[in-house]
């Protein structure tokens, strides 16, 4: 019990460590003094509340001590639809039982709380957040001594497992991360990012990459992706069987994509805009010169469409129409919105960045990454931790989740910029508030036809600040809610024909009467927009193997060097 105990304790400290600031995790005094303010007023509600959740402990323990050892456990409060943690046989022993209504009860007694607290809605968001992160972190489940399958498991394998688990934890600990896959299944440029292609271009932001052509005949503008610069691009180009990349030059695009560099301490004083103008505006003119097209075809996923959506407001400030077409792909340009991420980006916080960055420094990929898996704690943190640590397994080897653990540098300047601008001000979406490349930034100007992608579960971009953004934009739109997430909905291959996705409904200012008036279709969202893509795309010319051009020559193979680079 001693080791086990010791166990729990290493494990808590390195999984939490990351989350917390100063040894403190970010909420607790907040979420305390908030319940107490909110119900300092109204202590009948607060009664009530007690009183439900004592009484039904009460009723447990009376169950539990007064049954038979054959009897059915009590069942005074049901776990959420898809809980899965205590449906094993093992957790309906009595004790293991008891534990785990036990939680059931004091989670959904915190909820009730939390929901009652009369509190405006940014305070109210927060103390929601933390109060699920300390309900997920205290689970039975996440406890050797308190988890009766990682106990079965321990005593049938004579304790390798927790042997295993240490192991496993010792590794996570060196690497900041928790394992989510077997990361010795996965290569880049072996199994993962093979599309054939090349290196035409680089600088020290980036590589543009140019992949051949599959199709005897190709149309004549070509498609520059923008991929998100807080990750590799190659969430676009997984596997042969699930790569938008390899789907949209099957389709007859001539396809560029930006390779964002892993960002060095000596490059943390990059800014917002030298990605501007060292990153997304040298692809658009490399293509649109190697293409020999009058105009280019331009998409943006996530942060990177929002770089794209800045980009483009500053060319058309200048007169610039060599854009034929935009799409974002679960993009926020009005940050009015940003979900629970809000929790994280409030004054102190940017300030605390702002000064940390004030001489360069980079922001550790690894503090993104498990900033966003907090977002969805018991899903991409909790489950992981009792399956590689408690029970010694190795995790199932899954493309998506090894591209999610590849993490990547930001440089401080730039997003301490982009954390005030766009999350805490929403300064983007305020014509002319922001100058970039010594122009006022006025998102009105982009009038290009545009493809709006949002997805329905986004817990990155929620849907509706996807549909705000795109009433920004001056062309004629075309709004499409896929169903799924932020990165499932987005990379939902056309062959496997799964899941839906809405459109046809009013660009309202209300996002659900739009969705009210919309039609679902089944399937994949990528037949629609390589439908429309055609429309903008210009004529069929014949294919040319031959890549890059006389003054833009093949540099090395795709994927090239920067998406090897591993974060520090």
């Amino acid at each position: 019990m001693q080791a086990l105990a010791e166990f729990n304790r290493q494990l808590l400290e390195n999984v939490m460590k990351p989350i917390s600031r100063d040894g403190v995790v970010p909420g607790a005094p907040e979420m305390m003094q908030s319940l107490t303010a909110a119900f300092a007023n109204d202590s009948p509600r607060w009664l009530e509340i007690q009183n439900r959740y004592y009484q039904k402990q009460l009723e447990l323990w009376s169950a539990a001590t007064t049954q038979s050892p054959e009897a059915p456990p009590p069942k005074m409060v049901e776990a959420e639809p898809g809980d899965r943690r205590f449906r094993g046989a093992e957790w309906q022993q009595p004790y293991f039982n008891l534990l785990a209504q036990q939680y059931l009860l004091a989670s959904r007694w915190l909820g009730e709380l939390v929901d009652a607290a009369e509190l405006d809605p940014p305070a109210k968001k927060k103390l929601s957040f933390y109060a699920r992160q300390y309900i997920d972190a205290l689970s039975p489940a996440n406890f050797a001594w308190s988890n009766p399958e990682a106990l079965k498991l321990a005593a049938e394998t004579k304790g390798e497992s927790l042997t295993r688990g240490l192991r496993n934890l010792a590794l996570d600990i060196d690497r900041g991360l928790v394992s989510m896959t077997d990361e010795t299944a996965f290569e880049v440029g072996g199994n993962l990012a093979v599309t054939p292609g090349a290196v035409v271009y680089e600088n020290e932001f980036m590589q543009l990459i140019q992949y051949r052509p599959s199709t005897d005949s190709v149309y004549e503008r070509p498609l520059v992706i923008v991929p998100p610069s807080i990750n590799k691009y190659y969430i676009l180009d997984l596997q042969p069987d699930n790569s938008f990349v390899r789907y949209c030059v099957g389709e007859g695009h001539t396809v560029f994509v930006v390779s964002w560099r892993n960002m060095p301490e000596s490059m943390g004083k990059a800014t917002w805009e030298d990605y501007l103008t060292q990153g997304v505006m040298p692809a658009l003119d490399v293509a649109h010169e190697i293409s020999g097209a009058d105009k280019v075809n331009a998409l943006g996923f996530c942060v990177g469409g929002t770089l794209l959506g800045s980009a483009l407001a500053v060319r058309r400030a200048h007169g610039d129409e060599h854009v034929a077409s935009l799409t974002l792909l679960a993009t926020m340009l009005d940050f009015r919105d940003t979900g629970e991420l809000s929790v994280f980006v409030d004054q102190p916080y940017v300030e605390k960045r702002e000064r940390d960055f004030a001489d360069g420094g980079v922001l550790p990929g690894r503090e993104l990454a498990l900033t966003f898996a907090s977002l969805r704690a018991n899903d991409l943190i909790w489950q992981y931790v009792v399956n590689n640590y408690l029970k010694g397994k190795t995790p199932d080897p899954f493309d998506l989740l090894y591209w999610n653990s590849d993490s990547t540098n930001l440089p401080g300047a730039m997003y301490a910029y982009y954390i005030r601008n766009m999350y805490l001000e929403n300064n983007l979406a305020r014509p002319g508030k922001l100058r970039m490349c010594d122009v006022p930034v006025d998102l009105r100007k982009i009038d290009m036809p545009a493809y709006v992608l949002a997805t329905r579960e986004d817990h990155i971009v929620p849907w509706q600040t996807a549909y705000a953004s795109a009433r920004h934009l001056r062309g004629k739109v075309s709004f499409v809610l896929a169903a799924s997430g932020h990165i499932a909905g987005v990379i939902n291959p056309a062959a496997r024909n799964r899941r839906n996705y809405w459109l046809g409904g009013k660009l309202t200012k209300d996002p659900e009467r739009w969705l009210t008036g919309a039609r679902s279709a089944p399937g994949s969202w990528w037949t629609h927009w390589s439908a429309w893509l055609a429309k903008h795309a210009g004529e069929r010319v014949p294919a040319h193997q031959a890549l890059g051009n006389d003054r833009y020559r093949e540099i090395e193979p795709a994927p090239g060097r920067y998406v090897k680079e591993k974060a520090a």
